[in-house]
């Protein structure tokens, strides 16, 4: 996969990372880690340049936001309580309890898709809630947009500074994704054991 990567961006740039970062929203075992920080180690090599390569990254990030967006819009809270009230238990949540983590997510769902784009392996899972609640198109990619930005810029900034050492942010970062990820298996497993009609 790394592999991939590193040939995609060095032989078509600036849209080998929109595309390679619009992927990665889609399918996350595409790593953002190792695809901005290889970018800002080819801009400090004098290849690309810093601002189109986060323009690049952010679009192509908002650019596979999208599809998850719109899946959650087309399911629906009418449609996921339906869901929940049949199948309650493997879905692990009741239709009283969506309709307070609707109403939730109405109050701090700009602040959620802002800072939920920050966090590996939640990057991708919050735009689903946000199509649920039917958030405003323009509010969710300007908050969407953010957050990218902000993301791209800190992965693309350690790729430029730890140059050839680039693949150390995928380091430190995969374990948090890694953790984070496990720990929602582990709540997952926990409420489909312990589920009561």
């Amino acid at each position: 996969m790394v592999n991939f990567v590193i040939d995609l961006i060095s032989r078509i740039g600036y849209f080998g990372i929109f595309l390679l970062m619009a992927l990665e929203n889609i399918f996350p075992p595409i790593p953002s880690e190792v695809i901005m920080p290889f970018a800002g180690f080819v801009v400090s090599q004098g290849k690309l340049n810093f601002g189109l390569v986060l323009l690049a990254g952010a679009a192509g990030s908002v650019a596979g936001a999208l599809p998850w967006y719109f899946a959650g819009k087309w399911l629906g809270t009418e449609r996921l309580q339906r869901l929940a009230k049949k199948h309650g238990r493997w879905l692990t949540v009741s239709p009283e309890e969506i309709e307070k983590s609707v109403n939730a997510f109405n109050r701090h769902g700009k602040k959620a898709v802002l800072f939920g784009r920050l966090i590996p392996a939640v990057r991708t899972l919050i735009s689903v809630p946000a199509g649920i609640v039917e958030m405003n198109l323009s509010t969710f990619l300007a908050y969407t947009t953010a957050g990218s930005l902000v993301w791209a810029s800190v992965l693309a900034s350690a790729g430029y500074l730890l140059e050839k050492n680039y693949t150390t942010v995928g380091k430190y970062i995969d374990p948090t994704a890694e953790t984070i990820v496990a720990s929602i298996l582990v709540v997952y497993v926990y409420r489909v054991v312990t589920h009561q009609k």
